[in-house]
C-alpha cells in the first residue's frame, strides 16, 4: 500500500478553448479529456483529473473542468471540494463571459485562494499587449476571492513559465490549513464507473473524515449499502484515504445502477438527507430578470445538481446584486451540512443566478415568511459565536446527544466542547441525568461526553412547566390517587423512552417531582379526605373489624365509599387487595401472614381448610390468601396443600411482605 501525503486539490476555471487542459497536461504528463470525444473536439465536455508532485514535494490533485457555457452545469460539478484554483486566461482574448461566470462561481463558494496563469503567451510578441491584457485581468479581480492573487505568465507549447507556475501553487497551498477530519467523511460522487472483476468504482473528493478498507458504507440519498474492498489516491493503493485527497473508492455489495454524480458516499448514520434546508443567498449582478418566491431553481451542492423550489423569507423578490434569506424544498433529499456553499442557476434561459451558504440543513417545517423570530434565529446561526450556534441549534435539536447536538451546529469537536461546557456553566444548556450499565447515575465531570444528553434552557423550562402543570392537573382531577402513573405521563409529553426518563431523573433530582416508581406526584401533595368521606371511612373500618378475617368484598367496599376512596385506602397501604374480590386491613393481612407461616413451621404441609379453620373464615378468603402467598413466593402449592419456600428464595419475600404486615 502507497504511503499517506497532506494533500490538497486545485480546480481549472475559465473561457473555454483558453488552454485549461493543455496546461494541465503540461503541468502533469496527464491528457485531462479522457473522453474520444473530447480529444476529437479538442475541447473539455466532463471533468478530468490529474495530479502532480509540487516542488515542495507534495502530491496535489487537478480537477479539470470545461469552460463552455453548454457544459457549465457539469463545471459545478467539479468546483465543490477544491482548496484553491488555477484561474487560466488566454493571452490572445484576455477576459471574456465564461471567464466572469467562472469568476462569479468560484466567488459565490468562496474558494479561498488561487493562481491567475495567463496562457498562450507564444502567441503574443508585444509585451505592452501582455500588460495591457494584465491590467484588464487586474480590473476583473477588483473586489472578488482572486483580487490577490499571484499572476504567472506561462506557455504550455514552449515550457515558459510553467516552473514558476509550480512554485507559486506550492507557496499558496503552503498557507492552505490541514483539512479538518470530524470523523464524519462525506465523498460527493464525481464519477461513478465500473472495472471487469472489480465492480463498481466511485471518485471524489473526500470530506470531513477518512475511510479505511472494510468499512460499511452508505450511499445517500438512496441508503444503498456496501463495503470498502479498494481505495486509491491517485493510482495509488491506500489503506486509508484522508480529508481533502482525490480519492477512489472500489464498493463491494452495490452495482453501478446504485450509484450516480452527485450522490454521496459516507459511512452508516453519519448523515441524514433533508428535503428542506434554509438559507443565505447573494444574487450576481446583471442577472435577466429578479428572482421571485416560489420559482423553480437548479440547486448545486458538492457534486449533486437539484431541482428545489425557493421560498423568500424576508422580501417579495430579489434583485440584482441583493441578498436574502431563503428556504430551499427539494424535489428529492439531499445531503448538506451547516456552511455548505452552493450554487444556483435559472433552468430556462439557462443562467447561474447567485449562490449561499447553508444555515440549518434540517429545519424543522416550513418557515412563516416575514417572521421576525424566524429571521433572527437564522442571524445567529449564520453570524453567531460557537455559543450562540449551539445554544439555538439546541432549540432546533431539542433533547438529544452532545455529539448530535455538535453534529447538527457543524463545529468541529474542539471548538464545540468549550462551548457547550460555557453554555452549561451558564445554565443556558442543561445536562441529563445518564445511567451507565450498573445502573448508577453518572455526574459529568470535565468537558461533556459526546453521549451526554443535553437540551437548552428553554426547552427544558417548558417542559417543566408541563411536567408539574401535567401533575397538578392530575392531582385536582383524581385527588384521592397517590400519584399519576408513568406511563400515562410519558404518554401526555410524547416523549422518547430514553428522553423521558431522563427528564423525570432530572426534575425528581431538582425536588421539582418526586418518582415513587410507578407513579408521580408533586412533592406538597398529600390525599386529604373530607369530613364525610372520613365518616365513611371510620364506618367500613368498623364493618372489617366487626369480622376481620371475613371482611367486607371488594364490591361492598366500593358501594359504600365509591371506587376513588377505595383506590386510596388500597394505594395507602390501608387496605391490601389479596384478590379483585377480597380485601383485608393492612394488620389484619399481617397476623393472617404471619398465622400461616407459623402453622407451616409446626407442619411441612398445609391445606386450605386449615386456613380457614385457623382463622375461622370461609373459603373464598383462605383460598384468596394462598393463592397471593403463592404469587408473593411466600408458599408454593404442593397437589392440593402448600408449602412454606426456602430460606433462600423466602429472603427477599420476607422483607417485602415484613413491610406490608407491619404497614
Amino acid at each position: 500500500m502507497g504511503d499517506i501525503y497532506l494533500m490538497h486539490v486545485i480546480g481549472t476555471a475559465g473561457h473555454v478553448d483558453h488552454g485549461k487542459s493543455t496546461l494541465v497536461s503540461a503541468l502533469t504528463g496527464i491528457n485531462p479529456d479522457r473522453l474520444k470525444e473530447e480529444q476529437a473536439r479538442e475541447m473539455t465536455i466532463d471533468l478530468g483529473f490529474a495530479w502532480l508532485n509540487l516542488p515542495g514535494g507534495e502530491l496535489v490533485g487537478i480537477v479539470d473542468v470545461p469552460g463552455h457555457q453548454d457544459f457549465i452545469e457539469n463545471m459545478l460539478a467539479g468546483v465543490g471540494g477544491i482548496d484553491a484554483v488555477l484561474f487560466v486566461i488566454a493571452a490572445d482574448e484576455g477576459i471574456m463571459p465564461q471567464t466572469r461566470e467562472h469568476l462569479a462561481i468560484l466567488d459565490l463558494l468562496q474558494i479561498k485562494d488561487g493562481v491567475i496563469a495567463l496562457t498562450k503567451i507564444d502567441s503574443i510578441e508585444d509585451t505592452e499587449w501582455l500588460d495591457m491584457v494584465e491590467m484588464d485581468i487586474r480590473q476583473a479581480m477588483r473586489g472578488t476571492i482572486l483580487a490577490n492573487a499571484p499572476l504567472v505568465r506561462v506557455s504550455a507549447r514552449t515550457g515558459a513559465g510553467l516552473d514558476v507556475l509550480k512554485q507559486t501553487l506550492s507557496e499558496r497551498l503552503a498557507k492552505q490549513p490541514e483539512r479538518a477530519n470530524l470523523g464524519r467523511p462525506r465523498l460527493p460522487v464525481d464519477r461513478a464507473f465500473s472495472i471487469h472483476g472489480f465492480g463498481a468504482v466511485v471518485t471524489g473528493t473526500l470530506l470531513d473524515g477518512e475511510f479505511h478498507l472494510g468499512d460499511e458504507v452508505v450511499i445517500f440519498p438512496s441508503d444503498g449499502r456496501g463495503r470498502i474492498r479498494g481505495l486509491q489516491t491517485h493510482k495509488n493503493k491506500v489503506e486509508k484515504a484522508i480529508p481533502g485527497s482525490r480519492t477512489a473508492i472500489n464498493i463491494a455489495g452495490i452495482d453501478l445502477s446504485q450509484v450516480k454524480r452527485g450522490d454521496v458516499i459516507s459511512l452508516p448514520n453519519s448523515y441524514q438527507p433533508t428535503g428542506r434546508l434554509d438559507a443565505y443567498i447573494r444574487v450576481l449582478p446583471g442577472i435577466l430578470a429578479p428572482i421571485q418566491h416560489g420559482s423553480d431553481i437548479k440547486f448545486f451542492i458538492g457534486a449533486s445538481e437539484q431541482m428545489a423550489r425557493l421560498r423568500l423569507l424576508d422580501s417579495e423578490l430579489l434583485q440584482p446584486g441583493q441578498e436574502g434569506w431563503v428556504q430551499l424544498e427539494f424535489s428529492h433529499p439531499v445531503v448538506a451540512v451547516k456552511g455548505d456553499r452552493f450554487i444556483l442557476r435559472r433552468p430556462s434561459p439557462g443562467e447561474t443566478i447567485g449562490g449561499g451558504v447553508v444555515v440549518e440543513p434540517h429545519p424543522k417545517r416550513r418557515h412563516k415568511r416575514f417572521s421576525r423570530e424566524v429571521l433572527d434565529n437564522l442571524q445567529v446561526l449564520k453570524e453567531g459565536s460557537p455559543e450562540d450556534i449551539l445554544f439555538k441549534t439546541s432549540l432546533s435539536l431539542g433533547a438529544g446527544t452532545a455529539r448530535a447536538l455538535f453534529k447538527q451546529a457543524g463545529l468541529i469537536l474542539d471548538v464545540a466542547q468549550p462551548a457547550l461546557a460555557r453554555l452549561i456553566a451558564r445554565e443556558q444548556i442543561i445536562v441529563l441525568p445518564d445511567q451507565n450499565p450498573s445502573g448508577k447515575e453518572r455526574e459529568p465531570v470535565g468537558d461533556v461526553s459526546g453521549d451526554w444528553l443535553v437540551l437548552g434552557r428553554p426547552d427544558w423550562d417548558e417542559w417543566r412547566r408541563k411536567l408539574v402543570g401535567e401533575l397538578n392537573t392530575y392531582h385536582l382531577d383524581h385527588p384521592l390517587k397517590k400519584g399519576m402513573p408513568k406511563e400515562a405521563m410519558k404518554s401526555r409529553l410524547k416523549l422518547s423512552g430514553l428522553v423521558f426518563h431522563a427528564l423525570i431523573q432530572k426534575a425528581s433530582g431538582d425536588g421539582l417531582i418526586i418518582d415513587e416508581g410507578i407513579t408521580l406526584k408533586l412533592p406538597d401533595f398529600k390525599i386529604f379526605l373530607s369530613v364525610k368521606q372520613q365518616e365513611g371511612v371510620q364506618r367500613l373500618m368498623a364493618k372489617f373489624a366487626q369480622e376481620p378475617y371475613s371482611p367486607p368484598l371488594h364490591k361492598d367496599c366500593v358501594a359504600e365509599l365509591g371506587d376513588d376512596l377505595v383506590d386510596s385506602l388500597v394505594d395507602s397501604g390501608q387496605l391490601i387487595a389479596v384478590s379483585p374480590e377480597v380485601v383485608f386491613r393492612a394488620g389484619d393481612f399481617g397476623v393472617m401472614v404471619d398465622g400461616v407461616k407459623q402453622l407451616l413451621q409446626e407442619q411441612p404441609l398445609l391445606t386450605l381448610a386449615q386456613v380457614r379453620d385457623r382463622f375461622c373464615t370461609s373459603r373464598r378468603y383462605a383460598q384468596a390468601l394462598l393463592e397471593y402467598l403463592d404469587q408473593a413466593g411466600i408458599t408454593v402449592r404442593d397437589g392440593d396443600s402448600h408449602r412454606l419456600k426456602s430460606k433462600t428464595d423466602l429472603q427477599p419475600h420476607n422483607r417485602k411482605m415484613g413491610s406490608s404486615a407491619n404497614g
